[in-house]
């Protein structure tokens, strides 16, 4: 800002009378006073102001001009640092399991399935609940039809000495019978018969018999089968 000095004017209409104040148009101070010795001029530089004292003739005029400060500049107000998103990424889809083929589960052939009897198939014909004893081929169990053989003809020594007595009313010889704890559980012929064996009742035999006293007496459920080829 550009700040001049002005010099007051002898005879000049606008100065003050000695010892009083004025403010002029234009933003002028003009003063009037004894303050210094004549023709002595002091600058007076002040806040936003250049003053111009003269005193000549004992008058003294002041040209005061209020200087617009210069706005401070703006302290810097601190940035905040810009925070970039972090991309978003899109989980891809699983992809879809294609679906599995059924194994088809074919039906199972008797012999894969259930017991067989001399290299054939069985499948079962019923379920009975029946009295079980045991007997011996020897003369303590036969008495005197232990010769060895049994009712159908056929040796005690027929499929290992595993077979049984039975009510050939109920059960023809011939007839295929599972007992549970008897040959393993796997289906034997019923090749014998006795006097005391009657309805619902068999006979299994062992070889000795301490053995057959052994089995004692239970009642069991028995299946009977037949050939399924």
């Amino acid at each position: 800002m550009r700040r001049t000095l002005k010099r007051a004017a002898v005879g000049d209409r606008r100065l003050a009378p000695s010892g009083s104040t004025l403010l002029s148009p234009g933003g002028l101070l003009l003063l009037a006073g004894p303050v210094l010795g004549a023709g002595m001029l002091l600058l007076v530089w002040g806040y936003g102001t250049l003053a111009a004292i003269a005193e000549p003739m004992g008058l003294m005029a002041i040209e005061s001009r209020e200087a617009t400060p210069e706005p401070e500049p703006a302290a810097p107000q601190p940035v905040a640092a810009e925070v970039t998103p972090a991309p978003v990424v899109e989980a891809e889809p699983a992809p879809a399991r294609e679906p599995q083929p059924v194994a088809e589960v074919e039906a199972a052939s008797p012999s894969q399935t259930g017991p067989t009897f001399d290299g054939r198939p069985l499948r079962p014909v019923r379920r009975m609940i029946m009295t079980v004893t045991a007997y011996s081929p020897d003369e303590q169990s036969c008495g005197e039809w232990a010769d060895g053989w049994t009712a159908s003809g056929y040796s005690v020594w027929t499929n290992g000495m595993k077979l049984v007595a039975a009510d050939t009313s109920m059960l023809p010889f011939g007839t295929l019978v599972s007992i549970p704890g008897y040959n393993n559980g796997q289906p034997v012929q019923v090749l014998d018969r006795g006097g005391a064996i009657k309805g619902n009742r068999l006979d299994v035999l062992y070889p000795t018999h301490d053995r057959a006293l052994q089995w004692g007496r239970q009642r069991l459920e028995i299946t009977v089968w037949e050939y399924a080829d």
